[in-house]
């Protein structure tokens, strides 16, 4: 096999990794009789929404249908925990099925007891039938408490229009009593029905326009939206008539001899203009974090776009596989900012600073999903992420992420690295004042997440329920709206506090305007903590470490990007500002 061979069969693989497949039954067109599949998927408690298990963990038993046809696997449905197995039940398209018994359970007690968990704790299951999702219960329990009941007939109702399925609909029946040492037949039957749903619209059942076009919301944007245009307008109205007067002040001193300049009462930014534009201390850091804000940012704006324009509810792990293709094409972004950045800092180490700024958000991420996978496995979970797909992940960090990221890195060195400030740099440092306590840089680190925190809370309500609860997000332009507000708000705050900071003569705005951005984050996760005690009804070791550990890596990830958008708009207002003034 040549060398070009082997690279074609492994871009081959890769695509097929990373975008949703397509092929045979995710055609979705049928002809008469042809076979239709029943995917059983996971199976677990209702309250606990990632604490999933294989649907045949449980002692369910198969139908005699052993050969199928199709089955394909994604990337995004590898990492979400999607397990999907043949259900061994024969379904042809339009061909009706009357109550037919598929295979029979004998219930021992070690099974039994499995059950009754499953019942107690109230577990339910899901299937696909070409796409469409399914979910039963596994049984119930009586008033008391004492027997247990197991649904052992499954009434499937299929919908088509001409030679696609567009409805699934299943009706659980048939209350056995479990009763150790007997035997429990499980049966099921198919009924078609014409439908007048077209395919495009399919999904639209499975929305929830009350919960998300609720006045509520539409109430919340429109809120955020009168909080930026006051925000805007008194940012416009205090910096303009600040700086006014400031510009007036400077060139009165301009016009002024040595003498009545010293014995002057000079204060102000200006007077920091030798030390603003300093390097920020642990430059590389701080660099490798801007960078992979411009990328969080790059990714989070392309895939919302796609979302809107596409609608990727319908296919199984295709909004994360859209993320991680997105992610990795977009690396350019991080090494082009990061390494820019770097260079005009004077960093000399800029090959250290491009490992850093590649792997940040990664290493971060696959961490947190290392530990949980542990726990994953503990339970025998179906989000235990299998090794291959770990391998998998750790390629594309190296083959595809990294060398992106240098061509990024040394596209960026060479076309903005260098360091064309308006104002010259002191060779030694202008010792900073004593000031009031709120205006520590501490202090304004803290406050400054508030107002971004306050116009996204109500949006990261209806994102919360959307991934731990049992509703599908697809209001994406809600989520480009609020993003959009996102960034105005935080420019906005982190200007006025870099404004309020060099006033007092600190030149430390670089950490600082990031910071205050970045501190959104702290909110969010603390909102997290909220939602988790006040909202839901999870429980258990797993689950709650799921939930803690990823709202972590999502906070983690929107204050970076926050900070970074925080701090270029904040660099564009420093660099105006001095650019305005005249420096001897």
């Amino acid at each position: 096999m040549t060398g070009s061979s082997r690279w074609k069969i492994a871009a081959v693989i890769w695509l097929s990794l990373l975008l949703p497949a397509r092929a045979d039954e995710h055609e979705h067109t049928y002809t008469d009789k042809e076979e239709v599949v029943l995917w059983m998927n996971t199976v677990g408690p209702y309250h606990n929404r990632q604490e999933t298990y294989k649907y045949f963990s449980l002692p369910f038993c198969a139908g005699s249908k052993k050969t199928i046809s199709h089955y394909h696997e994604t990337l995004g449905e590898a990492l979400q925990g999607v397990e999907l197995e043949f259900s061994g039940l024969d379904i042809k398209f339009k061909e009706e099925v009357m109550q037919t018994t598929y295979c029979e359970i004998e219930l021992d007690k070690a099974k039994r007891d499995a059950f009754v968990y499953a019942i107690k704790n109230h577990y339910w299951y899901q299937m696909y039938i070409d796409d469409l999702p399914i979910w039963g219960i596994v049984g119930e329990a009586d008033e008391n408490g004492e027997d247990h009941y197991l649904w052992t007939y499954k009434k499937l109702e299929i919908g088509f229009n001409g030679n696609r399925i567009v409805d699934v609909n299943l009706t659980s029946e048939g209350k056995v009593k479990l009763v150790p040492n007997t035997r429990i037949a499980m049966s099921y039957s198919v009924k078609w029905k014409k439908s007048d749903v077209k395919f495009e619209d399919r999904f639209d059942k499975y929305l929830d326009p009350s919960f998300f076009q609720h006045r509520i919301h539409w109430f919340s944007i429109f809120n955020s939206f009168m909080m930026v245009i006051f925000l805007v307008g008194l940012v416009s109205m205090i910096l303009m008539r600040t700086l006014r007067k400031d510009y007036a002040r400077y060139s009165k001193e301009e016009e002024m001899d040595d003498m009545d300049r010293d014995l002057g009462d000079e204060y102000g930014w200006k007077q920091v203009h030798g030390d603003v534009f300093r390097p920020s201390s642990h430059p590389l850091i701080f660099s490798s974090l801007i960078g992979s804000g411009c990328q969080i940012f790059s990714v989070s704006l392309i895939v919302i776009i796609v979302a809107m324009i596409e609608d990727l509810y319908t296919e199984r792990g295709s909004m994360l596989s859209t993320a991680i293709f997105v992610y990795a094409a977009t690396s350019p972004v991080n090494g082009y900012f990061g390494g820019s950045l770097y260079a005009k800092q004077g960093g000399r180490r800029w090959i250290k600073q491009m490992f850093i700024g590649a792997f940040l958000i990664p290493a971060m991420v696959c961490g947190t999903a290392f530990f949980i996978n542990f726990i994953a496995i503990y339970y025998h979970a179906s989000r235990a992420i299998p090794f291959g797909t770990m391998v998998a992940v750790c390629c594309i960090c190296f083959f595809v992420i990294l060398p992106l990221n240098l061509v990024g890195t040394i596209l960026g060195r060479n076309l903005s690295g260098q360091p064309n400030f308006p104002c010259r740099v002191n060779a030694v440092p202008r010792p900073i004042p004593e000031k009031k306590w709120f205006m520590e840089p501490a202090v304004i680190v803290c406050l400054g997440g508030i107002l971004p925190f306050g116009s996204i809370f109500i949006e990261m309500y209806f994102i919360f329920t959307s991934f731990w609860a049992y509703k599908i997000y697809y209001v994406y332009g809600f989520m480009m709206l609020v993003l959009v507000i996102l960034c105005i708000v935080t420019v906005c705050v982190t200007i006025v506090c870099t404004y309020f900071l060099l006033n007092a003569e600190d030149y430390r705005w670089q950490w600082t305007s990031f910071l205050s951005a970045a501190s959104t984050a702290v909110y969010v996760y603390m909102y997290s903590f909220y939602y988790y005690f006040f909202k839901t009804k999870m429980y258990g070791l797993f689950q709650t470490s799921f939930y803690f550990g990823y709202m972590a890596v999502f906070s983690t990830a929107l204050g970076i990007m926050c900070g970074a958008v925080g701090y270029i708009g904040t660099s564009a207002f420093v660099r105006k500002i001095y650019t305005n003034v005249k420096i001897d």
